[in-house]
């Protein structure tokens, strides 16, 4: 079966989701025969030159419990799943749409999920800003992809309006919140779910 997976690059949740994801995957190999990475975006106001996530954070969650349990939650999840959190250094918040452009020009090459790694991993641990056009053309690079054309193609501004389409219809469907993952078109598990919840619901549809 075919897998669609709605994510945001800047959301934590989604990047312990993919990593879930793979986990899951590899406890049913061959169940899965695509995975195809769907945008989404939890900012898109966002402006060009970002805005900075400790003020963003306490502006939106303040110091409330729930933000603190989740965050240490995150932390807890970590080491388990590979991801070497950084929450700490100064970091801005990108305006996700030229990832999401990258990400859907990386499926023609079949390098969707290292492109979504590379990009999480070098924001969630490096702190690096995903606005930066530099920095997307080294990830695509990094996945095998044309770095030349990767910069044309930010530059011109191809695949922007499709990418906004593709938020809006992910809304439309009532997405709120991500990751979502859609199996087969047919059954859709919300929220960044352990690697055998994922697991159980690809045995569930394969049996179906």
């Amino acid at each position: 079966m075919e897998l669609d997976v709605v994510i945001d690059v800047v959301c934590p949740w989604c990047f312990v989701g993919k990593r879930q994801l793979d986990r899951a995957m590899a406890m049913r190999p061959g169940q899965i025969s695509g995975v195809r990475w769907r945008p989404y975006q939890l900012s898109p106001d966002t402006p060009a030159e970002g805005v900075d996530r400790a003020s963003y954070y306490a502006k939106k969650f303040g110091d409330s419990p729930q933000f603190q349990a989740a965050r240490e939650h995150l932390k807890s999840l970590g080491p388990e799943l590979g991801i070497n959190w950084d929450f700490d250094s100064e970091c801005r918040i990108a305006n996700t749409l030229d990832a999401h452009r990258l990400i859907r020009w990386a499926m023609a090459p079949g390098v969707q999920s290292e492109v979504v790694d590379g990009l999480m991993r070098r924001y969630f641990e490096d702190c690096a800003f995903l606005g930066d056009a530099d920095l997307l053309v080294e990830v695509a690079a990094e996945a095998g992809m044309d770095g030349a054309l990767v910069r044309d193609l930010l530059a011109d501004g191809s695949d922007a309006d499709l990418v906004r389409q593709e938020v809006a219809q992910a809304q439309q469907l009532g997405i709120q919140g991500v990751p979502m993952f859609i199996f087969g078109g047919r059954a859709a598990v919300s929220g960044a779910q352990p690697a055998e919840v994922l697991a159980g619901a690809i045995d569930k549809l394969a049996a179906a």
